[in-house]
């Protein structure tokens, strides 16, 4: 019998499954139906429900940590339970919040003033609402535009609510879904950055605009203030309060990586900051603070990438170049992030992958610094204002704190930027969601196929049995950090039954800084996998587990890794879980968001990007006669960001060519695992079911 190996790497373009991206047609939807029953009817056992039903009960706890922010007066919360699995938008004060008992007899006492119930809404209205957030205006915070989508899709409708009364604003702001969001001006007035509209979209589906929205005037009438191109990623927006007078900020970014910065007039007038365009700015009263991604020359002065400077706006304009440093990196020292609190700038650092936090105090000389307390160096860590409003902060922080064995605290550090620094004080204490006796976290170093070390973290019982049942997940793209934490899930249904857990920290993300990122970048992706592949060796060669026991998972980014996994290295896993993936790297920039990350990964229309994006597109990589591990590929129906079609098609290619590979698509979950707490927990739990039975680790079955 002849098998169609279709799509090839020498015809890429010869596409069978095409049809498959047709995300609600009729042929798509029968055939998505029968893998779906395929699946459950293959692992949605006995145990699978008592998994899913035992994770959905850890994340629906009422002792959970409900996350806080600060508007005015009161802080609020989005929060699902079992009760109400779609959300409830609600606050409280501070004091109140702070002063609440953590135990979960004391839990229902909270006094929370709901302001809208979405459970209540989608029945009234016969929608699948899914809460986006909310935007207040700022000062009275009497009024929201509330972000609602169909399904969890990325794509929103922004409706006008009113907070004292409760109620949607009778003739107030809206607008029909789509990608984008918007600023308050004035009470009257929106700043409209969103695709909604003829032409107002790039050709990634964001906003090719930013326009000025006042009250009862139809949103296609909005004055346009400023705008680019459809080949552009999209334009943001923004407004800074922080000084005498309110600032627009504009920005346009060609591509996920580049931006330009403009200041902005309501009358349209606009001024291009004069800066490179692979930078990262931040603009508070008369500062500005940038980070460079390469080396910059600045009058003669040679910053390393990744330098953070400092200068007073007023001085850039007149064309001073008088930067302060304040952040120099390391190899393995790297900045995260930065932001504002109040009059203090806070840095988030990884030193060697321990987070450090610093605030600095603004000055025209050097700024002087402080570092913040109560930081262990294992933790997994994160620092960010309590206020939503930087012009409204009086400098308060939260912090979180955790590591994998350990569940997050929610701590308070109060008037930070202002006073004396003390050690943070414990808000909210996250109840323990499995049982981690005996278990322990250490942290080793894998060596790539181009001898560059690659750390990474493994969780589980002591010692080496050769045997262990190891569930491996990383990243590897976009900048972006991939730090152990806990995760309940994982520690529920595989650690407290006797398996281990590894997460690697693979080139490509943010651990190390732009150099880290830029070597798992382009054609460096392929590096990246083999940073991963790497890390599933060297648990052999430390006499860890074997091949077959090893089990992986990744999302998004981590598909096009999952899928490099199965067909340049089979032979290193027992199953592969791929979610939510990225995996046909010949059409992606073509299929919704896909053209957004051309910085990411590079163009495959271009001959010279194609001859490198070909060697990780798995689609075309996957041929028959191969020994590949068994694959399940999960997406969702409602995903606007990563095109459902990408798992689709190469399941039913996989299954073309006579391997076991399984498919499972809920039908809304947007760029995620669910809509709810109990939908995430149904896709995480038959992932995990999937991945246990493949390696031949069924521990916890009755």
């Amino acid at each position: 019998m002849t098998i169609d190996p279709r799509p090839t790497v020498a015809d890429p373009d010869d596409d069978p499954y095409l049809w498959l991206e047709d995300i609600d047609g009729e042929a798509a939807q029968a055939w998505v139906a029968a893998q779906n029953e395929k699946t459950l009817a293959t692992f949605a056992d006995a145990r699978f429900a008592a998994d899913r039903d035992t994770l959905a009960t850890i994340l629906d706890r009422p002792d959970n940590i409900p996350y806080i922010a600060r508007r005015g007066a009161y802080v609020y919360n989005f929060w699902k339970d079992a009760e109400h699995p779609r959300g409830l938008w609600r606050r409280t004060t501070l004091a109140d919040f702070g002063s609440q008992e953590t135990s979960l007899e004391m839990s229902h006492e909270t006094s929370w003033e709901i302001l809208l119930d979405l459970d209540a809404l989608a029945a009234a209205e016969k929608e699948d609402w899914v809460w986006g957030g909310a935007t207040t205006l700022p000062g009275s915070h009497d009024r929201a535009i509330l972000r609602l989508s169909r399904g969890g899709g990325d794509a929103v409708v922004l409706r006008e609510f009113d907070v004292t009364g409760l109620c949607f604003v009778a003739d107030g702001f809206v607008l029909p879904e789509a990608k984008g969001g918007v600023d308050w001006v004035d009470r009257d007035t929106l700043l409209l950055a969103s695709a909604h509209g003829e032409g107002m979209a790039t050709k990634s589906g964001y906003s090719r605009t930013v326009r000025l929205w006042r009250r009862g005037a139809p949103p296609d009438a909005a004055e346009i203030i400023f705008e680019t191109t459809a080949e552009s990623m999209g334009t943001w927006s923004g407004i800074d309060r922080c000084g005498a007078s309110p600032r627009i900020w504009l920005a346009d970014k060609p591509a996920f990586f580049e931006v330009m910065v403009w200041l902005g007039e309501h009358e349209g007038a606009k001024t291009r900051l004069d800066l490179p365009t692979d930078i990262e700015v931040q603009l508070h009263a008369d500062w500005l603070v940038v980070q460079r991604h390469s080396a910059w020359d600045v009058s003669g002065q040679v910053h390393a990438a990744d330098t953070l400077l400092a200068i007073s706006l007023t001085a850039f304009l007149a064309d001073s170049r008088d930067f302060t440093v304040l952040f120099t990196p390391q190899p393995r020292r790297a900045l995260q992030g930065f932001s504002w609190c109040g009059e203090a700038l806070v840095l988030s650092i990884l030193d060697d992958l321990n987070p450090l936090f610093e605030l600095l105090t603004p000055s025209d000389g050097d700024w002087p610094r402080r570092t913040l307390p109560g930081f262990p160096k294992t933790s997994v860590a994160a620092v960010w204002p309590l206020d939503v409003e930087d012009s409204e902060s009086n400098g308060d922080l939260l912090a979180s704190l955790q590591d994998p064995l350990t569940p997050p605290r929610l701590t308070l550090i109060e008037a930070a930027a202002a006073g004396s620094l003390e050690a943070p004080r414990v808000l909210k204490q996250a109840p323990e969601a499995f049982d981690a006796t005996g278990l322990q976290v250490t942290r080793h170093e894998a060596r790539s196929s181009d001898g560059t070390g690659v750390p990474y973290v493994q969780v589980g019982p002591p010692g080496e049995t050769g045997d262990a049942p190891v569930y491996m997940t990383g990243y590897g793209g976009f900048r972006v950090t991939n730090a152990p934490g806990y995760r309940a899930a994982i520690g529920k249904l595989w650690l407290e039954r006797g398996g281990s857990f590894v997460i690697a920290n693979i080139r490509g993300g943010g651990e190390f800084g732009s150099a880290w990122h830029e070597a798992g970048r382009h054609a460096g992706k392929a590096l990246s996998h083999d940073d991963f592949a790497a890390v599933a060796a060297d648990l052999v060669a430390r006499g860890v587990t074997h091949p077959r026991r090893i089990a992986a998972e990744g999302g998004s980014n981590g598909g096009i890794l999952i899928s490099n996994m199965l067909t340049r290295y089979p032979d290193r896993f027992g199953a592969l879980f791929c979610t939510i993936p990225l995996i046909d790297m010949r059409r992606y920039t073509k299929l919704l968001a896909g053209a957004s990350w051309i910085d990411e990964y590079g163009d495959p229309d271009k001959p010279a990007d194609w001859a490198y994006l070909q060697g990780y597109s798995a689609y075309h990589q996957a041929v028959p006669g191969k020994s590949y591990p068994p694959i399940l590929l999960a997406t969702s129906g409602k995903d606007d960001r990563v095109h459902p079609g990408h798992a689709r098609k190469m399941a039913a290619k996989l299954q073309v060519l006579g391997y076991e590979a399984y498919f499972y698509e809920p039908a809304s979950g947007g760029h995620g695992y669910g809509k709810d707490n109990r939908e995430t927990a149904g896709f995480v739990a038959l992932g995990q079911r999937f991945l246990s039975r493949k390696i031949g680790w069924d521990s916890g079955a009755d």
